[in-house]
């Protein structure tokens, strides 16, 4: 192979974040017009950029609103764009979820709502349960983001602490109709996952938010649990009848931005196997499980033979028990650099397609064989980093983050690691 093993990485990355543009998914997913009016709504890190994606191809009358990450804004020309922010919800985020549900009051049956949901949307569409203060929330989502939690369980709990998620918001817009469009940044692609799924109906009840709560000793104010106890959170459901005509349509999603980093590796002459889009379970337990089988390759040539890449999305979990500056990804790559041991012709890269790995503008970060011995050289012990949950601190000190800036969608995470044959 003539190409550098990280420049074919990161080529491989940025195929997976361009197949997940709203420029390229939204336009062969666009309903038909109306009789009455066209609202346009929405919430989630690609939500901007899918709204620009809308006016560019919406030849009639609109109006709509979209709330997205601070830094994430596209300029559009009739959907206002609001900032809030995340992972964290904040006033902003209160404030134009307010007025989301302002705008799906008073509706026809001639009228149509299309709402644009993407990953971050749980945090960034922050209306809480009647019952609850944004400070309620604020705590909650913390507690939970550090619990070890799956994304679908943190979900679950949301969804019941909210005044618009579970299928809330498109309750609101009735008796309009609502075409949802997704990108997905869960595993599974299940719709009620997906920004804790405002205009889908919820089969969960408050009593398996609260078995989780549980489950986690995750620490709630006693509010959150009075409402869990009483079932004053619960959700609307699958046979509600304000859901009827409804559609839910996925127009990107993991496999989709796998596929298209594999094409860029076997156009590279290099063979690509996909293992999983939907891979949960704690960051470092992962990492470990994917060190052993690309030493698998390496030294047998089971269950495949190098030059190969295996890719792998999903959403990991990290449960915080230091004080270092992390997140699922760079938390993996860590944990897999260890176990590899300076494995020779073992690269890797994980990210987040979104462009946030934890709670830092840096998207994920890149592995050589020789990583772990340049730490060493700076002073920086590797298992220390991991005890301290201190990815980023030991990808920076090596110059091998990976920052992109915003990258207007969001697919989940994206792992690749390549395996070479020995020289």
């Amino acid at each position: 192979m003539t190409t550098n093993p990280k420049d074919l990485l990161r080529a491989m990355f940025d195929a997976a974040v361009a197949a997940a543009q709203p420029s390229q998914a939204i336009p062969a997913h666009l309903p038909k017009a109306p009789k009455g009016r066209l609202v346009v709504i929405g919430a989630g890190k690609a939500s901007a950029a899918m709204a620009k994606a809308v006016e560019d191809n919406w030849s009639g009358p609109l109006v709509g609103l979209v709330v997205t990450r601070y830094g994430y804004a596209v300029p559009c020309r009739r959907i206002e764009i609001v900032e809030a922010g995340h992972p964290v919800p904040d006033a902003a985020g209160l404030a134009a979820a307010r007025r989301i549900l302002d705008l799906a009051a008073g509706l026809t049956a001639d009228d149509l709502v299309l709402c644009l949901i993407s990953g971050g949307g749980s945090a960034l569409l922050a209306l809480p349960h009647a019952d609850l203060t944004l400070e309620d929330k604020q705590a909650v989502n913390r507690a939970l983001l550090s619990s070890g939690a799956t994304i679908s369980e943190m979900n679950c709990v949301r969804r019941h602490l909210s005044a618009i998620k579970g299928g809330r918001l498109a309750a609101a817009c009735y008796p309009a109709r609502v075409v949802t469009l997704l990108i997905s940044d869960v595993p599974g692609d299940n719709p009620i996952d997906i920004a804790s799924g405002p205009t889908v109906g919820d089969p969960t009840r408050c009593a398996d938010a609260l078995a989780i709560i549980r489950r986690y000793n995750v620490v709630v104010p006693p509010q959150v649990l009075r409402l869990l106890e009483t079932g004053r959170g619960e959700s609307v459901k699958p046979d509600d009848p304000r859901l009827d005509g409804n559609e839910t349509r996925i127009i990107a999603a993991p496999q989709l931005a796998l596929e298209a980093a594999a094409t860029i590796a076997r156009n590279a002459g290099i063979a690509a196997h996909i293992l999983g889009d939907a891979i949960e379970g704690e960051s470092r337990d992962v990492g470990k499980v994917m060190a052993g089988i690309a030493l698998q390759v390496a030294r047998r040539g089971q269950p495949f033979k190098a030059p190969c890449v295996l890719l792998s999305g999903g959403e990991t979990t990290v449960t915080v028990r230091g004080g270092g500056r992390g997140g699922p990804n760079v938390e993996f790559l860590l944990s897999l650099g260890i176990a590899l041991d300076g494995a020779p012709g073992i690269y890797a890269l994980a990210a987040d397609t979104d462009g946030v790995d934890g709670m830092e503008d840096v998207a994920g970060a890149l592995l050589s064989p020789d990583s772990l011995a340049r730490a060493w050289d700076k002073g920086v012990k590797p298992r220390d980093s991991l005890a301290n949950n201190d990815g980023h601190g030991f990808f920076e000190a090596l110059g091998d983050q990976l920052i992109t800036g915003p990258t207007l969608t969001n697919v989940n995470d994206f792992r690749a690691i390549l395996v070479l044959p020995p020289e």
